[in-house]
């Protein structure tokens, strides 16, 4: 439990969203737009599509699910990120170019904001049992917080080491790790109750050498006994 909760989290920043909205000024400017209203009309048009995205997410969260939305979003993500990269690489200063580069920043946003950014805080608040939400909750935000701020203290000493395309490639990648990662560990927990949400991570676990037993309150106490 403990590990879905702290690493979707964790992904949710470490794909590098916070620092493509803090920094999207400068890829804009990298990509090629230089007047200083069309650079505001684009950092705007970021903002708008964050926003409109979370309210799509809160329409089909209980729809559709959390697990297909975080495959569309992670995918999603990763395509536009490669994506970014090779459009700061190719095609850099053409007017094409910066179309597309904004495309894809908002695409990346939209992507972000309609799974991973949203679901992650559901997820957090629904896997954990309630002896152990609150600790557990505060653990995972604690993450999330020092990721942020990790990748966005970094990014301007990244691009400067590996250039902006570079950095955004490596977003990329981390990006499709998160994909892996929601295929492999992440359940899906869309109609279930809590006690349903607890018995799927009931099973032994190897952590460090010693096993750490996450099954039901039920569990525990004859365990106990």
């Amino acid at each position: 439990m403990l590990v879905v909760g702290i690493g979707i989290q964790c992904f949710q920043q470490i794909t590098g969203i916070d620092a493509l909205v803090y920094y999207s000024p400068e890829i804009f400017e990298a990509a090629g737009i230089q007047d200083k209203t069309r650079l505001l009309g684009a950092t705007i048009a970021v903002g708008l599509t964050k926003t409109g995205f979370i309210l799509v997410a809160i329409l089909l969260i209980d729809k559709v699910g959390r697990k297909p939305l975080l495959y569309l979003s992670t995918i999603g993500m990763t395509v536009c990120l490669f994506g970014l990269a090779m459009t700061l690489t190719f095609l850099q200063k053409a007017q094409f170019g910066i179309a597309l580069s904004l495309l894809l920043v908002c695409g990346d946003v939209a992507f972000f904001s309609v799974g991973i950014g949203p679901i992650c805080w559901v997820l957090n608040s629904e896997i954990f049992p309630l002896r152990l939400r609150a600790q557990a909750v505060a653990i995972g935000a604690m993450g999330n917080r020092i990721c942020s701020g990790l990748v966005a203290m970094s990014f301007l000493s990244l691009s400067s080491a590996i250039s902006l395309a570079g950095t955004f490639l490596t977003f990329s990648a981390v990006s499709a790790l998160s994909v892996l990662f929601v295929y492999t560990l992440v359940p899906e927990t869309k109609g279930k109750t809590l006690e349903q949400i607890e018995s799927m991570f009931q099973r032994t676990l190897e952590w460090d050498g010693a096993e750490v037993e996450m099954g039901a309150s039920k569990n525990l106490v004859q365990n106990g006994q």
